[in-house]
């Protein structure tokens, strides 16, 4: 059964496109009101009065770099100074680089990891205690089928999701016997603006929506696991490579993602 959002605040982060925007409008068509969270204050701006023309949610929209170090308690001060209250938190917002490790900025290498893994886990970590407290909530991080394996060319951006998997299913792990939900989340290639950041280019890509149905119907069950693949080809994919040697894996995904092979 379809769960009731109403009166409930969704924060999403990376909230201006592809995943945060579906997750937007599928919370918003639940009944929820809704903070959305990038760094494009334009298409925050045209997102939120299209939701609010279309449906009784209420959309506060916060235009914030998170890669910046301290954005996460920046964040949370302002939500604070709002009063706001957070019953569902979303962090979409993340991004990967597509070049062998001694090719890329140093600089550029912080900022993946401070957003992927570091103001993932801070969000996490300052609304928790309140939905805790409440003993309601939920908590959707967005992972990868990146995480599953290394990824040569995007070892960075692989290990962030990786970390990301565990972090959530171990949280997981800590909240049963409450009624706070956590969910990792594992697209693959997917019709976003991924790949203009990173380089590269995706195959077999899926809709956005896709992404956000699954982990939506997964949430609906009252036993929802800690993680799950996104589309039937990845899970397969997935399943594959604990039955291969590392070794054969990541020579596979090499001849995948390194660009100058």
């Amino acid at each position: 059964m379809a769960i009731n959002y109403v009166g409930q605040t969704a924060l999403i982060t990376g909230a201006s496109s592809g995943i945060g925007e579906q997750f937007a409008r599928a919370f918003a068509a639940r009944g929820a009101n809704l903070i959305l969270v990038a760094r494009r204050t334009d298409r925050l701006s045209t997102l939120a009065s299209e939701i609010e023309s279309k449906t009784k949610s209420k959309v506060t929209t916060v235009t914030l770099d998170l890669s910046k170090p301290s954005s996460s308690s920046e964040l949370v001060k302002i939500l604070a100074e709002k009063n706001a209250t957070i019953d569902v938190l979303i962090n979409n917002a993340g991004f990967g680089t597509n070049l062998r490790l001694q090719n890329q900025d140093l600089s550029r290498i912080r900022q993946e990891i401070g957003l992927n893994v570091t103001t993932l886990t801070e969000l996490t970590a300052s609304y928790l205690p309140q939905m805790i407290a409440k003993n309601s909530g939920t908590i959707i991080n967005i992972a990868s089928t990146a995480a599953y394996q290394a990824v040569p060319g995007m070892s960075v951006y692989a290990a962030t999701k990786a970390y990301v998997l565990s972090l959530t299913e171990a949280l997981w792990g800590e909240l049963r016997g409450t009624n706070v939900k956590a969910l990792a989340v594992s697209p693959g290639a997917t019709e976003t603006e991924f790949f203009d950041v990173a380089g590269g280019k995706g195959a077999n890509m899926v809709p956005a929506t896709d992404v956000v149905r699954e982990a939506l119907a997964e949430l609906d069950k009252t036993g929802s696991a800690p993680s799950i693949i996104v589309g039937s080809r990845n899970r397969m994919m997935a399943t594959v490579t604990k039955f291969v040697s590392r070794k054969s894996v990541i020579a596979l995904v090499a001849s995948m993602f390194l660009k100058d092979r």
